[in-house]
């Protein structure tokens, strides 16, 4: 770790109030009058200036009597005050002297003892950075990792639940923290912790809770990154892992250099014609796919297609023929499109979902020819496989479900996109994990409803899906936006204002934050604001 900038800590200022010798705002402004025990030789060793700053020793003032008192008199005037406090001043005198006894221990024994007597007298979140500094001090003397693991882990667990309210003041403990898990799980020779973290993405990622697992993944990559070799191909794999979240969240952005480092790793770790280099950059065309970036797009593609075709990966292939076909499509290349994908059918089983995927993607190239009539005979083609599907694979078949009704809707045929639409939401209804695409196929029916003139049927779907996708992403997510866009409209049809007003209000404080005032979509949501203050006549 980068050592603490002396110019940033003397910007930190004291509390008007005493508080827990820990105090961010305390420890940091102040300098040590005894310094801490020799830097250790774990990978901790450039923290030894940061921390003597966080846990420098406060010179606290005494009571003390006055000089002209006769220090013979049978009073003593300190016993006589101590007698005289509250029990409210009696606690906080206890607290000061709890923290002087902690401050002042020079010994691991000593700290742990002192520590054991403030447990008694502290909150838990009180706790977070004496946890901290016995976790720093057991990992300088080496020899007990268990105990500076379980010490590193509660600070993680205090300081993450204290980070809401004190952001800006305990990025560097937090980040201290993550460093010294890293260090004791290298001396354990082990990688629960991260471990842990990919188990709680699992976890949340099946509850639809698809934010919090994200930042589950992400703290799992740093301990990977402070306990595995720089460079290590364990590293590019995890990279890889957190770009194909993003992706699945439909954030490329965020994608995007996590799927480069993957690249970058497995390039030096592997060869360029390796497997591993071949995923990352199919993944890589996907993420600039969804950036709009479809040249680069298509370059990535092919490059992972020559690979796997070396290599023998016919299933991975076709995968990628289809998606160089889509890229085609986007690029406006139809007749390209169509004769990749007649390539591509000749290699599919009758009745496998990739042949249903190839003539989807088909029907995308002829729809955009307006050849409207041989794009639903494959539309009919692909839908008569995925239907004998349903059962064993719901989730692939809810998918296609969602692609084909797009081109029914490009088509202007609302009904049968609807009727697919809700075909999808029944089966991902029954996945506890995809309770985000529930939403979004919510949204979809919602908007679709409201488009044909049911606006009545409309508002329950838009609804949910305001709910769902805010549990999901977040409530300042640009899709939530959307959402109370279209219920916004939805009110204001039904002669609703003042309704409508309230979701135009928060639609436009989405759009602001998550796309920018200036956006077309956030100007839009403005305007919408507007029509429905002037139908309440304001």
């Amino acid at each position: 770790m980068r050592r603490a900038s002396s110019k940033f800590l003397s910007h930190l200022q004291k509390p008007r109030t005493k508080t827990l010798v820990f105090s961010l705002s305390r420890d940091f402004a102040s300098t040590s009058d005894q310094p801490l025990a020799s830097p250790s030789k774990t990978h901790l060793k450039s923290c030894s200036k940061t921390q003597s700053l966080l846990f420098s020793r406060l010179n606290y003032h005494r009571l003390q009597a006055s000089p002209s008192q006769n220090l013979n008199t049978l009073v003593d005037p300190i016993a006589q005050n101590v007698a005289q406090m509250s029990s409210r001043q009696r606690k906080i005198k206890e607290r000061s002297d709890l923290e002087e006894a902690f401050e002042s221990a020079v010994s691991i024994d000593e700290m742990l003892k002192a520590f054991e007597d403030m447990e008694s007298c502290f909150d838990e979140k009180e706790l977070g950075l004496a946890c901290l500094k016995i976790g720093l001090k057991l990992d300088q003397e080496g020899e007990d990792h268990e105990k500076t693991l379980s010490f590193a882990q509660r600070a993680l667990r205090i300081l993450e639940d204290n980070e809401d309210s004190n952001s800006s003041k305990l990025s560097l403990p937090i980040a201290m923290t993550l460093q010294l898990l890293g260090s004791s799980c290298f001396n354990l020779k082990r990688f629960s912790e991260s471990l842990v973290q990919f188990e709680l993405f699992n976890v949340k990622t099946a509850m639809g809770r698809r934010e919090e697992a994200l930042a589950h993944l992400r703290k799992a990559l740093e301990i990977k990154e402070k306990t595995l070799e720089e460079g290590s191909r364990e590293l590019g794999k995890a990279n890889r892992d957190v770009a194909e979240a993003y992706v699945a969240v439909l954030n490329f952005k965020e994608a995007l250099p996590f799927c480069l480092k993957a690249l970058e790793i497995h390039k030096i770790q592997l060869g360029h014609n390796s497997v591993e280099v071949a995923y990352d950059r199919r993944l890589l065309g996907v993420i600039y796919t969804g950036l709009e970036e479809h040249e680069k797009a298509l370059d990535q593609n092919q490059l992972s297609q020559r690979v796997l075709k070396n290599w023998g990966r016919s299933s991975d292939l076709l995968r990628a023929e289809i998606d160089a076909a889509n890229m085609q499509i986007a690029l406006g290349r139809y007749e390209e499109a169509i004769n990749t994908l007649k390539g591509v059918v000749q290699q599919t089983d009758k009745e496998s979902e990739d042949r249903a995927m190839v003539f989807t993607s088909m029907a995308k190239a002829l729809c955009n020819q307006d050849k409207f009539a041989d794009a639903k005979r494959c539309l009919e083609i692909a839908c008569g496989i995925l239907e004998k599907k349903e059962r064993s694979s719901p989730l692939v078949v809810a998918e296609a479900f969602m692609e084909i009704s797009m081109q029914y809707e490009a088509m202007n045929e609302f009904e049968i996109a609807i009727s697919l639409l809700k075909r999808a939401l029944t089966m991902l209804e029954k996945l506890p994990q995809e309770q985000h695409s529930v939403g979004s196929v919510s949204a979809r029916i919602g908007w679709l409803l409201l488009l044909t003139g049911n606006v009545e049927q409309a508002i329950p779907y838009l609804e949910d899906a305001a709910e769902r996708l805010k549990e999901s992403f977040g409530s300042k997510h640009y899709g939530v936006g959307y959402v109370y866009n279209n219920l916004g409209a939805a009110y204001l049809e039904l002669d609703r204002p003042q309704s409508a007003a309230q979701v135009f209000a928060y639609a436009k404080d989405i759009m602001d934050v998550s796309l920018g005032p200036h956006h077309m979509d956030s100007i839009e949501a403005c305007q919408n604001l507007s029509k429905a203050y002037a139908a309440m006549g304001r």
